[in-house]
C-alpha cells in the first residue's frame, strides 16, 4: 500500500505564498509553502498578522473547488501506476500496489517512479509505503517517509496520526500519552471504556490488525468471458463443454477478487443474428463451475421453449453481473456441518426451475421487537446463516408467532412476578414450569415525542409450559408502577 500526500503546486519565486480562507468574519491562512513555514507562520493564523510579520508575503484565495479538480487529475495520471486509486481529502492520495510492483521493479521503485512523476507535475511530494491504507498516510504526512521497520516508524507518530476528535486528541495528552506507541500494547478494553471505541478502531486499522480497504476511483472491470467459433456449432453438448471452460474462467477471475458469483448471465448468438439470453441466481456466493453448469442444465430443462440452434450458434458470451465478497472460512474441529451449504444448493435448483420468487425465507431486519425483527423475502435475494440451538437445548423463540398478539387474564402472585395461572380463548391453562423474564424495552426512537415524551411499555416475555405440556411465550406489557398502574399480559407464540 504506497500513499502519498501534501501536494501542492511549486514556485520559482522567493516571496512565501499562503491560501486564505474566510472564518468568522476574518480571513486565516488555510495552506502554507516551505518558505512561509520557515518565517513561523501557521495554518489558522489571521491573514492581517501574517501580512505585518512578512511584507512580502502573497496570499492567494483557497478554491476548495480548484483544488479537488487538481487531486482528481492527479489520481486520474496515478492509474498508470495501479487501477486501484482513492483520493484522500484534501492532499493526499492512496495507492494500492498489490501485484503490480513487480511491473516495476519492486515496490521501492514502483514509489519512487511515482513520486518522480508527481514531482515533474510541479508537486511536492511526500511518500511512504505501510500494510495499511492509513499507515501509509500517516507516515506520509507525520512521519518520516518510507522506513526499513514500519513497526517502529508507526510507534513513533504523533497522535496526530489517529485521525480522532480534537476533543479525544486533548484527554489522550492529558493522561499522559504522546504517541502511538504510548497506546499500541495497552488492553484494548480499558482504553474503549475510557477513551471510546474510536480509538481502539483507529489503533487497529493502523496498525493493519482490522481489515481496511480502499475504494478505487475506478470501478473494477466486469467479469466476462467470450468463445467465438470460427464455425458455427449446432450441438448443444459442444456449447455446454465450452460453457463449462468459461465458468472455470470467471471462476478464477471471482477467487483472485476473494468474491463469489450471485448472479450468471449466459448469451448464445446464432448465426442469423438471433440471440438467446439465460441467466441463474444462486442465494449465497458461489465460485464453484460445477455449482454454475449444474444450475444452467436445470433452467434449460425448465425451458417452456427449448433451445434452438438453428444453423449454429459461432459466439458465447458468459458475464457475472452480480458478485458479493466471499473468504474462506473454519469450521470448528470438533462440530459437524450444519447443512447450510446444502439448503441453500438445494434452494438454488428449486428456484431455478420453479422461479426464485416460489421460495422464501426469514431474513432479519433492524429491530429487536419479536414481530418486526424478521421479514420474508425470496431465497435468491436474502442469504441468512441462522445460528442453530445446541442439542439439548431449548428454542429461545416459538415456531408460531400471533400478529397481533392475543388479550389474556393471568394471574400471579404479585403484581410484577412471573404468571401462576392464565385463560386463553376460554381456556384455563393452568403454569407448572416457567422461565423468565426477559426484557425488551421500547423502540422510543421511532416515537414522535421521542424518549422524554413517550417512551413506549416494555415487554417482561416468559416461556411456560401447563399441565398438558403446552408450551407458550407469555409478556406482561409495561412495568408495573414505573410505566403503567395496571399491565395487560398477551400471549405471543406457541412452541412446538
Amino acid at each position: 500500500m504506497g500513499a502519498s500526500a501534501g501536494a501542492s503546486p511549486a514556485d520559482d519565486t522567493q516571496s512565501p505564498h499562503v491560501f486564505a480562507v474566510k472564518q468568522r468574519g476574518a480571513f486565516r491562512l488555510h495552506a502554507l509553502d516551505e518558505r512561509a513555514l520557515a518565517l513561523g507562520l501557521e495554518p489558522g493564523m489571521p491573514l492581517a498578522d501574517a501580512r505585518a510579520r512578512i511584507p512580502g508575503l502573497v496570499d492567494l484565495p483557497h478554491d476548495p473547488e480548484g483544488e479537488a479538480s487538481l487531486m482528481a487529475r492527479l489520481a486520474e495520471m496515478a492509474q498508470r501506476f495501479t487501477p486501484m486509486v482513492e483520493i484522500d481529502p484534501p492532499e493526499g492520495l492512496v495507492l494500492d500496489i498489490e501485484g503490480c510492483a513487480h511491473l516495476f521493479g519492486g515496490e521501492a521503485r514502483l514509489a519512487e517512479d511515482a513520486a518522480h512523476f508527481m514531482i515533474r507535475q510541479g508537486m511536492r511530494v511526500s511518500h511512504a509505503r505501510a500494510d495499511s491504507p492509513e499507515a501509509a498516510l500517516a507516515l506520509a504526512r507525520l512521519g518520516q517517509g518510507c522506513d526499513r521497520d514500519e513497526m517502529r516508524a508507526i510507534r513513533h507518530l504523533p497522535l496526530l496520526a489517529l485521525r480522532l476528535p480534537s476533543d479525544a486528541l486533548l484527554a489522550l495528552r492529558r493522561a499522559g500519552f504522546t504517541c502511538v506507541g504510548d497506546l499500541a500494547d495497552l488492553p484494548p478494553a480499558p482504553l474503549a471504556a475510557r477513551f471510546g471505541r474510536a480509538l481502539v478502531d483507529a489503533l487497529d486499522r493502523l496498525f493493519g490488525r482490522q481489515d481496511s480497504r480502499i475504494v478505487p476511483r475506478r470501478a473494477l472491470p466486469p467479469i466476462f468471458a467470450v468463445r467465438r467459433f470460427p464455425e458455427p456449432v449446432a450441438r448443444l453438448e459442444t456449447v455446454m463443454r465450452v460453457l463449462d471452460e468459461l465458468l472455470e474462467t470467471v471462476c478464477e477471475t471471482l477467487r483472485e477478487r476473494h468474491e463469489g458469483g450471485r448472479r450468471f448471465a449466459l448469451r448464445l448468438f446464432r448465426s442469423d443474428g438471433a440471440m438467446r439470453d439465460l441467466a441463474v441466481e444462486t442465494g449465497a456466493p458461489v465460485r464453484d463451475s460445477a455449482v454454475v453448469l449444474r444450475l444452467v442444465n436445470e433452467r434449460i430443462d425448465a425451458l417452456s421453449d427449448p433451445l434452438d440452434p438453428g444453423f449454429g450458434f459461432d459466439m458465447v458470451r458468459l458475464t457475472v453481473p452480480w458478485s458479493e465478497a466471499l473468504v474462506a472460512e473454519q469450521a470448528g474441529l470438533m462440530t459437524a456441518p450444519d447443512g447450510a451449504h446444502e439448503l441453500a444448493a438445494l434452494l438454488d435448483r428449486l428456484g431455478t426451475r420453479l422461479g426464485a420468487r416460489r421460495f422464501r425465507r426469514l431474513a432479519p431486519q433492524g429491530s429487536h421487537v419479536p414481530e418486526r425483527e424478521t421479514r420474508l423475502m425470496a431465497s435468491a435475494e436474502a442469504a441468512v446463516a441462522w445460528e442453530a440451538p445446541l442439542p439439548g437445548e431449548p428454542p429461545l423463540r416459538p415456531l408460531t408467532l400471533f400478529d397481533p398478539p392475543e388479550r389474556i387474564e393471568v394471574l400471579a402472585q404479585v403484581p410484577d412476578g412471573p404468571p401462576r395461572q392464565f385463560r386463553w380463548r376460554g381456556t384455563a391453562h393452568r403454569i407448572v414450569a416457567q422461565e423468565g423474564p426477559e426484557r425488551i424495552a421500547p423502540e422510543w426512537w421511532r416515537r414522535p415525542g421521542g424518549h422524554d415524551a413517550n417512551p413506549g411499555l416494555s415487554r417482561d416475555y416468559y416461556r411456560v409450559e401447563d399441565e398438558g405440556g403446552q408450551r407458550f411465550w407469555l409478556f406482561r406489557h409495561g412495568l408495573y408502577e414505573r410505566e403503567t398502574s395496571a399491565p395487560h399480559w398477551y400471549v405471543h407464540g406457541l412452541f412446538a
